[in-house]
């Protein structure tokens, strides 16, 4: 391998060639700010912010400068130092910035990024004073409200194009993208259609790498307020399984660290009648779909057989692989199934009117939103879920009442449907729905008692994982899939023969749940010195390995529920209210 030696700003550097002078400031501890760059996702110097003189008269984008093009002494052989913090450099990346700004609607006070703003970073870090020094025209721009899950403002774009690279090489949709130029440049869908007009699949991954608030998810708290105030309702709130492992950071509580118990204390200060957790329906969707995949396989059944808890996932299929609909499993997603539960189970046993209950799912997704919009969604002319808020939009809830969420004591969900099992909340990351799905398939197809219950293979976050296991002479092949983009690859080499399983898990977003679309805001910068996905994940497992019951069909209160009310897995009644059917859908809307 061919190294390169040079000094950054006085310090010896030696990489290997091709490294960008970015990356070989990293490795030497120099930090170069930057607003467009995402590693191998966004590299294209766009912002100028990363800016550095490289040997020549010319600012050079660091983003994109590979060390083995510095100018050389034709002497002595070496390399030039590069300079990132000369006087001539700060006024070049404080003058970009106040370009951006003359172009940018500052509205900052009432924005909902305010204070956790990468532009309005920069702007304190180079001392912007002037956020009007170069006034002039605006480009005109509209607000686009049409998606059930994202609101983009153009007003706030800085043309990072950080949106579009994600949608495309990521989550391979692609469904927005420069049009226009110069001036007019705007990042928009094709013939300037609203976002729900195209194949947007509403996974929030655009939101999660925007720097402004250009895209920020539809923010329904004002519903859950005014719920709440309503004294003829009866809400009814649950939280996701990966809620827990991310929103205490939106209060100062380390990374990787689980809030359970502050979260179920904070919910129940702010009025809610009930207080559940979704991980109970997660159990109920393994004992729903382990079941389903079983039949499958003894009754040949269409196979493989792919998970359905995830909605970016769901509409993605629908989308853009719709031949793939019979593959998917027909159990809803699990707080779909406590909308249905809570709307008919709990109702009927606590002798309230079904009709009065509003239920509010907290999800680290913004898909979610659309989802529980879905007709399909609900029964007796009611929706499963009424309401769907993200992390992000509970944290404000909380702050606005006034909760000191990082001085609550811990408190337990309601009973009836806050019990739960360690498989259930490991639902939150990617490969645990597989792994969650084979401790029951596992007990259920061999009649034999699991005595490992890690299923270690189907675990970390490479883009699609692999396994193959021996159930009493029944060879099942499994495979785990994160972000779209990941799923693409392996539906294409299942289409193509290439590949051969019993059952696949898809999660919509990289990593899983635990990086959705709805949870805290984490910079790309930061992600480069934090591992979020590990962090996160961490906590979902440590909470499976100390709960008491790892195995869905072992928890008594699902087994209670299955004798009362719904008799069996894939029962018709179960049918009836634990599982849906999918539609496909065509690219862009007419």
């Amino acid at each position: 391998m061919n190294m390169i030696s040079f000094k950054i700003d006085g310090v010896p550097v030696t990489v290997p060639a091709g490294t960008t002078i970015l990356e070989a400031a990293r490795q030497a501890g120099i930090r170069i700010p930057t607003l467009c760059y995402m590693k191998d996702v966004n590299e294209i110097g766009a912002c100028r912010m990363c800016v550095v003189e490289a040997g020549g008269r010319a600012l050079q984008a660091a983003c994109v400068y590979p060390v083995d093009s510095l100018p050389r002494n034709r002497e002595t052989g070496e390399y030039a130092e590069v300079k990132t913090n000369t006087p001539a450099i700060r006024r070049a990346r404080k003058v970009n910035l106040e370009l951006l700004l003359s172009n940018h609607d500052k509205k900052c006070l009432s924005c909902v990024r305010s204070t956790n703003c990468e532009l309005q970073a920069l702007c304190r870090e180079y001392g912007v004073e002037d956020e009007n020094r170069f006034a002039g025209a605006m480009t005109e721009t509209k607000v686009d409200n049409s998606s059930l899950s994202i609101v983009r403002n153009n007003a706030k774009c800085i043309l990072c194009r950080r949106c579009e690279a994600v949608c495309e090489k990521v989550q391979h949709v692609g469904v927005i993208g420069p049009t226009m130029r110069g001036f007019k440049t705007q990042i928009l869908p094709a013939w300037n259609m609203g976002l729900a007009e195209t194949g947007c699949i509403n996974c929030g991954q655009c939101i999660n790498v925007c720097p402004t608030a250009a895209l920020t998810e539809k923010d329904d708290t004002k519903e859950v307020f005014d719920a709440l105030a309503d004294p003829n309702k009866y809400v009814v709130v649950q939280t996701a399984p990966a809620v827990r492992a991310a929103l205490g950071e939106e209060f100062g509580i380390p990374m990787g660290t689980s809030v359970t118990g502050k979260m179920a204390a904070a919910l129940r200060r702010m009025g809610f009648d009930k207080v559940f957790d979704t991980d109970y329906a997660a159990d109920l969707t393994i004992m729903e779909e382990a079941n389903e995949l079983v039949a499958r396989v003894k009754e040949g059944g269409v196979l493989p057989m792919i998970t359905s808890c995830s909605p970016g996932w769901i509409k993605f299929c629908e989308t853009y692989y719709p031949e793939f609909i019979p593959n998917l499993s027909s159990c809803k997603s699990p707080h779909e199934m406590e909308g249905a539960v809570i709307k008919s189970y709990f109702a009927e046993k606590e002798g309230i009117d079904p009709h009065k209950i509003v239920v509010v799912s907290v999800m680290p997704c913004t898909a979610k939103k659309f989802e529980c919009k879905r007709p399909e969604m609900g029964h007796d002319g009611m929706a499963d879920v009424d309401i769907v808020i993200t992390t992000r939009e509970l944290a404000r809830m909380i702050k606005q009442c006034g909760i000191r969420f990082e001085k609550l004591a811990d408190e337990d969900f309601d009973d009836m449907l806050g019990e739960s099992t360690g498989a259930a909340v490991i639902f939150g990351v990617t490969g645990g729905v597989m792994e969650a799905a084979l401790r029951t398939a596992y007990e259920v197809i061999t009649g034999e008692k699991l005595q490992k219950l890690d299923f270690v293979d189907v675990r970390g976050f490479e883009g699609v994982k692999e396994a193959s296991y021996n159930l009493n002479g029944l060879e099942v092949k499994v495979a785990v899939a994160h972000s779209t983009g990941a799923a693409a690859k392996l539906l294409d080499a299942v289409k193509s023969g290439e590949k051969s399983y019993t059952f696949i898990e898809v999660m919509g977003c990289p990593g899983g749940c635990i990086n959705g679309g709805g949870q805290p805001l984490v910079s790309p910068e930061k992600r480069l010195e934090i591992d979020v996905k590990a962090l996160r994940a961490k906590a979902l497992y440590d909470e499976d390995a100390a709960k008491p019951i790892r195995k869905s069909h072992e928890l008594p209160a699902i087994n209670k529920m299955y004798d009362e009310f719904f008799g069996n897995p894939n029962s018709p009644k179960a049918h009836e209210l634990l599982h849906t059917h999918y539609t496909a859908r065509k690219l862009y809307n007419d």
